[in-house]
This record gives C-alpha cells, sequence and structure tokens, in this order.
C-alpha cells in the first residue's frame, strides 16, 4: 500500500487542531521570567518565558497588554495566564497571554540593580568624573565583535562622516563567560599603549543575558579608570547597561556612537569658512571704527592748534595765582584787625591802667592782698604803684 506523503501545512494545522483539542493547553497558568523582550510599535508584546532549563515563546495582543499595570522588562519573574497555540507559518508553539502579573525580579536583574546601586554610592556615575569627547579625534578605538554589523555601521559612518579619521579595532567577545574580562584588559590595553584618542564600546541588542559582560563591574571600573574617554553603545535604544552609566557619553546604538565620536568634516568645514567670514567683517568694522576716530582726532584742536592747551592753561594759572593772593591778602588783613582788637582789649583790662589812676596792688609773699581779714600788724607787705614798687609794715 502506498503511503501519500502531507504538506508541512497540513501537519502544522494536524498539531494546531490537536493542541486546541486539549483544555489544558487553553488556559494555562504559567511562571517563569522574561527574556528578550520587545514592545512592538503596534502595541503587541513579544517575548521569551523561561526557567533554569527550558523557554517558550510568548505573545500578548495590544488589547490585553493595555490592561498590565506595569511594563514588562527583561529579568522580570512574572505569573502569566493564557492559551498555548502552534503558530502555523513557522511550526512552532507559544502562548498567547492575556494577562500578566508580577512575581518577584530574576535573579540577574537582582543582581544588575545591587551592582549599580554599589557603584552610584561609590561615585563612579557622577557627572564630575565625565571626560569630554574630544571634538576631533583622529583615532577612534573600538572594542567589539570583528564580525557583524556594529563594526561595519561604525566604519560606514565615521569614514562617512571624515574618511580622514582611523579606525583601530581590537576584537572582544561581548557575550558569553569570561566576556567582561576581555573587555576590561582590552579598555586597560588601549590606554596603557595609548592607542586611540576616543574609544567606543560596542555590541548589538540581546536579552538581559546576552548584554550581561557589560554589567560586569569588572568592565565598570576599567571604564571609570580609563583616561581615554569612552563611548558606550550597547544594546538598543532602550536598553541600559552600567557600563552606559559609567562611560563618559551613552550612545543609542552604535551608529550614533560613531556620529558622536566623529564630526562631519563638512560641516567643520563649512563652521571654519563661516568663522573665516565673520572675522573678516569683524575686522572691517574694526578698520572703519579706528579710521572714524582717527579722523575725529585729526579735526580736534589739539591737532589743529597745540599750543592753544597750553596758552589755555597759562591763564588759568595766572587766575588760580591771582586768586591765592587775594585770598592770602584779605587773610592778612583780617588777621591784623582781630590782632588789633585783641590789644585793645588787653590794654584796656592792664592792671598799669588802673596805677595810672592813682590805685596800688599790695603783696605779700607773692600774693595779692585782696582783704585786710589778711593782715596783721608787723606784716611785711610789698605797694605797687605807677612808677614802681615800695615795701611797708602794717601797724
Amino acid at each position: 500500500m502506498e503511503i501519500t506523503p502531507i504538506t508541512v501545512t497540513e501537519l502544522n494545522k494536524y498539531i494546531k487542531d490537536r493542541v486546541a483539542e486539549d483544555e489544558f493547553l487553553q488556559n494555562v497558568y504559567i511562571k517563569g521570567e522574561i527574556s528578550n523582550f520587545k514592545n512592538h510599535y503596534t502595541g503587541h508584546m513579544y517575548f521569551t518565558l523561561k526557567d533554569e532549563n527550558s523557554l517558550i515563546k510568548c505573545i500578548m495582543f495590544k488589547t490585553y497588554a493595555a490592561r498590565l499595570k506595569f511594563i514588562p522588562k527583561d529579568g522580570m519573574k512574572v505569573i502569566v495566564f493564557g492559551t498555548v497555540s502552534v503558530f502555523e507559518r513557522d511550526g512552532v508553539y507559544q502562548i498567547y497571554c492575556k494577562a500578566m502579573k508580577e512575581d518577584g525580579i530574576g535573579d540577574l536583574y537582582t543582581a544588575y540593580n545591587q551592582l549599580k546601586e554599589k557603584l552610584e554610592k561609590e561615585g563612579l556615575f557622577d557627572q564630575k568624573h565625565k571626560k569630554k569627547i574630544p571634538f576631533m579625534p583622529r583615532r577612534i578605538g573600538v572594542l567589539t565583535s570583528k564580525t557583524g554589523a556594529v563594526i561595519r555601521d561604525i566604519i560606514n559612518v565615521s569614514t562617512r562622516r571624515n574618511p580622514n579619521v582611523y579606525i583601530r579595532l581590537l576584537p572582544v567577545p561581548v557575550q558569553g563567560e569570561g566576556a567582561g574580562e576581555k573587555i576590561a584588559k582590552a579598555i586597560k590595553l588601549m590606554n596603557e599603549k595609548n592607542l586611540a584618542d576616543v574609544l567606543i564600546v560596542a555590541r548589538g541588542g540581546g536579552s538581559l543575558e546576552d548584554l550581561w559582560p557589560f554589567n560586569e563591574e569588572v568592565v565598570a571600573r576599567a571604564i571609570y579608570d580609563s583616561e581615554i574617554p569612552v563611548i558606550s553603545a550597547v544594546g538598543h535604544e532602550t536598553d541600559f547597561t552600567i557600563a552606559d552609566f559609567v562611560a563618559d557619553l551613552r550612545a543609542p546604538t552604535p551608529s550614533a556612537a560613531a556620529e558622536l565620536a566623529v564630526p562631519e568634516i563638512s560641516k567643520v568645514e563649512e563652521m571654519i569658512r563661516n568663522y573665516q567670514s565673520r572675522y573678516r567683517l569683524a575686522l572691517k568694522k574694526k578698520a572703519e571704527l579706528i579710521r572714524l576716530r582717527y579722523e575725529k582726532c585729526m579735526q580736534s584742536a589739539v591737532y589743529k592748534d597745540p599750543t592753544q592747551m597750553l596758552n589755555d592753561r597759562y591763564i588759568m594759572l595766572d587766575r588760580l595765582v591771582k586768586s591765592i593772593a587775594d585770598n592770602i591778602n584779605k587773610k592778612s588783613m583780617l588777621a591784623k584787625k582781630d590782632f588789633t582788637n585783641a590789644i585793645t582789649k588787653l590794654d584796656a583790662l592792664s592792671p598799669l591802667k588802673t596805677l595810672a589812676r592813682g590805685y596800688s596792688i599790695v603783696t605779700m609773699n607773692g600774693k595779692a592782698v585782696k582783704s585786710v581779714k589778711e593782715l596783721k600788724t608787723g606784716n611785711i607787705v610789698s605797694v605797687r604803684l605807677l612808677d614802681g614798687e615800695k615795701k611797708a609794715n602794717i601797724i
């Protein structure tokens, strides 16, 4: 009896129908860790659910995804409710998720957060430690896999922007065991040999596990210790690694890293031309301003008749001398008048005037006698008259 073969489509449809008939598979309640999460622009979510030994593909359509109260991420442990079905075209079975809730965080994600918190407290992420990316580097050091789209994108973008730039690739493994140590050694070698003006540490997108070498402490500290500025371009724009936080600059993609590291030479040349034009215009205006100032100076009286200023100063000096002399004379006359008045007053109060009118001054022991009570019989006193002085005895 001849057996008639069936098509692949028929086989996949048969398997799909058999799976659909299993009531257990129509309502599964399963837990695992999210990996390779993709939030599609349509609103659908694609991811892998895994445990220590196995994994299964999952999809959550926009209608169900809109009901989530959290944003799923790689490394999250979750519990999903859904239906297991076969995707006929690819011949794969997957879970069509209808609901999801958090069930803690995966071990890798926990380690990621713990290291991030530790290094942040030590100051490895501080802006004050960030080095400035050189404006016109001659040598671009690239640490990535020697095969793949990453290095091709960096070379294409860099040489298009500046054909004279030199790209030095130091191949390193970008995933797997021991990759972190090799990346750190490559960074140190670039510094020890001074092989580049700026470093790009890059790899394409991937799951948390794939990107894990860039979350290792040895890589973070190598980037922090690097004297050469480091641009981190790991994963896609939504992926963040420890290396991104420590690096001097983060680029969302490897191509963007090349754009940040290598200025577009045509724009630099245009900027130089603009500066030249602005400097010429500024110099022309400066020269015109100096010429106008020169002409204004030449029209001033100082240049037309230099002695006029001296003559004016002489006249001013004569006036000042005359004013000083007048003030001195005036003050001298006032002083003489005050002196005469003082002499007159002093003369009027002089004891000699009193003696001239017939009075006398009696003194005893050099002191004037003002009262008879001060005298006793037998005292010898001096009597001062207008024309002389005589001794007298009190009787």
